[in-house]
């Protein structure tokens, strides 16, 4: 007998599908993007000899806290583990790095050049291009002040923007002790953290509302901050601009050897043939963490430069003090994955595969799996990566899922082509299909695949 429907156990409610604001989930589409460019990153990096770390998500909040300065500290997403510790998850990977390379210096040795590809959590605003979760690439050099590694570190962003695919970008550069020596000359010395802080927000909201904030904020007179804001009027030529401020800063050492670095650096700029219009001076960039010392450095698109930096960093060579007592300088630069990824999407620029693998083998006869899957064997022990379709379903649904995944070209074959030993090879992209004999099908393949990517 039936159990009446009053008796039965009520069905659990159904939990509705969704995502935290700020977070998301990726798409095969989207994440063969990600990955490409987090290969693209790993190539470059390794091509200087940097080398690969990892760092727990987590750590004490005390190694966190104070190091980017207030906003980083409100952005934390901090709590009391079941240990009844204070723990935080990282909001970058720079402070990380600081801890790390203080705990394991005997290990490391230094000079220390290091890449970390790993996520990171801030509690902000969500917005385009900018989630509460997302993967940075970074790379740095450990345990030298030589700018040799600041200039390097200039070379690795440009390099990877090229390898990347971009054409037309710009890597504005300049040098906290410039910043610093200018404040120097107009004795803000003690102010340098609030000035500098409203200095970065020049390019969103402009030198009215800076001028203003650093009034009313940070306590500057009306002529204190027009000469802060003098920096942003500077034009010309790297050396041009190097030239009409050395005057001004002729009475602080700070300011001096910031003149000298940032020379020094467009000079090697010059001999390594970088070209001129992708490095640019621009002594109003700050960089809004604290713990940047000297050189910094913001990259932005041509294309779409108000999706705002794409690579920044810079010289710190302070951070790793309050761990250990031995001097740990450091330089390098984060690659804004997500934020790249946003700006490539709108500028057409992503692949729309599904798929990582070019080559679908269409199961058409059910009677020859075990030729198909042999076949796809052969086809990867020669690199070529296909995917074997696993049902025996009409070719048409085949071919109509390999377009929609993305799949270059499909290989079919059922009794007659198995009797002949041949395949039917299919081009999706230009519609065309012929025949290939079993002997000749790698090699045609790889031909076809390779003018594909030309």
């Amino acid at each position: 007998m039936n159990q009446p429907d009053q008796d039965r156990p009520d069905k659990r409610a159904r939990i509705k599908p969704t995502t935290l604001k700020g977070f998301r989930d990726h798409l095969p589409g989207p994440m063969l993007a990600r990955e490409h460019l987090i290969d693209t990153a790993r190539s470059v990096y390794r091509s200087y000899g940097f080398s690969p770390i990892d760092t727990p998500a987590l750590e004490y909040s005390e190694i966190l806290l104070g190091k980017g300065g207030d906003e980083s500290d409100k952005q934390l997403f901090r709590f009391t583990d079941q240990g009844n510790r204070d723990v935080a998850m990282r909001f970058d990977l720079t402070v990380p790095l600081a801890r790390y390379a203080a705990q394991h210096l005997q290990e490391i040795g230094t000079p220390f050049k290091r890449y970390h590809v790993g996520t990171v959590w801030r509690a902000e605003k969500p917005q385009k291009g900018r989630y509460r979760e997302f993967i940075q690439c970074d790379f740095d050099t450990i345990g030298t002040t030589s700018n040799t590694s600041d200039i390097e570190t200039l070379f690795v962003i440009h390099d990877l923007m090229e390898q990347i695919g971009f054409q037309a970008f710009s890597i504005r550069v300049n040098n906290r002790r410039l910043l610093n020596g200018l404040l120097e000359t107009l004795d803000l010395t003690e102010q340098a953290t609030g000035v500098l802080r409203t200095l970065d927000k020049l390019a969103k909201v402009g030198p009215d509302k800076v001028a203003a904030e650093m009034q009313q904020a940070v306590g500057l007179s009306a002529d204190q901050a027009a000469g802060v804001l003098a920096l942003a009027d500077c034009q010309g030529t790297p050396e041009e601009i190097l030239e009409s401020l050395a005057p001004r800063l002729e009475s602080s050492e700070t300011g001096t050897e910031g003149v000298a670095r940032l020379g020094e650096l467009f000079a090697a700029c010059r001999t390594a043939g970088i070209p001129a219009d992708r490095i640019q001076l621009d002594p109003a960039i700050a960089r809004g963490l604290d713990y940047y010392t000297g050189t910094i450095f913001e990259t932005f698109l041509d294309d779409l430069p108000e999706i705002g930096s794409v690579c920044s960093g810079g010289r710190y060579d302070d951070l790793a003090e309050l761990f250990t007592s031995q001097p740990l300088p450091g330089v390098g630069a984060s690659l804004g994955l997500d934020r790249l990824l946003a700006a490539m999407g709108e500028l057409g620029l992503l692949e729309t595969a599904s798929t990582s693998a070019p080559v679908l083998l269409a199961h058409f006869d059910a009677s020859h799996t075990a030729d198909y899957l042999a076949t796809a064997r052969r086809l990867r022990a020669a690199g070529i990566s296909c995917e074997v379709f696993p049902d025996s379903r009409p070719l048409g649904k085949q071919l109509k899922y390999a377009d929609r995944k993305g799949f270059r070209l499909v290989i079919i074959a059922g009794v007659d082509e198995f009797a002949a030993g041949n395949w039917q090879l299919k081009d999706l992209v230009s519609g065309q299909q012929h025949e290939v004999s079993n002997n000749d099908l790698v090699e045609t393949l790889e031909e076809t695949l390779a003018e594909s990517s030309r």
